[in-house]
């Protein structure tokens, strides 16, 4: 079926404003005490109690045709967004949300190195141009907020390890999105996202109850808007489009990011974050031109 490319544009923008607001609403429910990787499960939970049950009931047939390797790509897949929710919410416990989500957002240069090492790729000279820039702006903000002591520190190597979990997850989704549809995808990745995290809640003994009703209804908002709204449609689009060019509209979720943050938790934006955030936007920009510029000519 083909889709406009107004409508698949219109498609990411709420797509990406939605994603924006998920560092917000983190934050919203650090305040009240949920432990970050409380928050990651119950995002997960919220947005499979609503999802899983919709693809049963109507995509009951492709989900029992599933073959075991599908099923094996889509656990995985499951796994590395499991991991990924983990490791950058915890990153907004050190760090500011502006260096947290600009750091996060490297995802797609990773799928760039990715590609290199294990599917023998090489990359071109733009997009090695990329990849360098990126790096260099990782190196700026991590500088800037080395004076802020260790925690920022750990916050910003917390976001990067993020963006290597998405990556994954990115590379992963391409394939499979190709042949099945996205609730069915969704749902698995999204259950198994979900036990995931709570296995690790688990393990790290981090407390699910107790909170108060505003906790909740914070990482509620999490799981209706940022994960079934926005994630769902950025799976949405890759069957659609390449995931580099979504990535590279996903560019703009720093900077309603770092708006809102701005507006409601009154951070400022440090020199350091803004020059590092440029080169690494514009690493992630650079790197995913090559790409982009092979999937138009494959259209054409």
């Amino acid at each position: 079926m083909e889709i406009s490319r107004t409508r698949l544009l219109l498609s990411l923008s709420v797509g990406v404003a939605a994603i924006s607001c998920a560092a917000i609403l983190i934050r919203f429910a650090q305040a009240e005490g949920v432990p970050s990787l409380s928050i990651a499960a119950w995002r997960l939970i919220f947005a499979s109690v609503v999802l899983v049950p919709y693809a049963w009931a109507t995509h009951r047939q492709e989900i029992q045709d599933l073959s075991r390797r599908e099923i094996g790509l889509m656990a995985a897949s499951g796994l590395f967004l499991g991991l990924h929710f983990a490791t950058w919410i915890a990153s907004l416990g050190y760090t500011s949300v502006a260096s947290s989500v600009v750091l996060v957002s490297m995802g797609p240069v990773f799928v760039g190195l990715g590609s290199w090492i294990f599917l023998h790729e090489r990359p071109s000279l733009l997009m090695a141009l990329g990849i360098l820039l990126a790096i260099a702006g990782s190196i700026v903000i991590s500088w800037g907020d080395l004076g802020q002591g260790q925690d920022h520190l750990l916050g910003d190597l917390l976001a990067l390890t993020g963006a290597i979990m998405v990556a994954a997850y990115l590379m992963i989704g391409r394939k499979v999105r190709a042949r099945r549809s996205l609730p069915t995808y969704i749902a698995l990745v999204y259950g198994v996202a979900m036990v995931t995290l709570i296995i690790l809640v688990i393990l790290t003994r981090q407390s699910m109850f107790g909170f108060s009703p505003a906790a909740y209804a914070w990482m509620l908002a999490l799981g209706l808007v940022p994960q079934l709204i926005g994630h769902s449609t950025l799976n949405w689009a890759l069957r659609h489009l390449t995931a580099t060019y979504v990535s590279i509209i996903t560019l703009a979720e720093p900077i309603g990011a770092g708006i809102l943050a701005y507006l409601f938790l009154d951070e400022a934006l440090t020199r350091a974050t803004a020059i590092g955030g440029f080169l690494v936007l514009s690493g992630i920009y650079i790197a995913s031109r090559t790409e982009l510029a092979a999937g138009d000519a494959k259209e054409k």
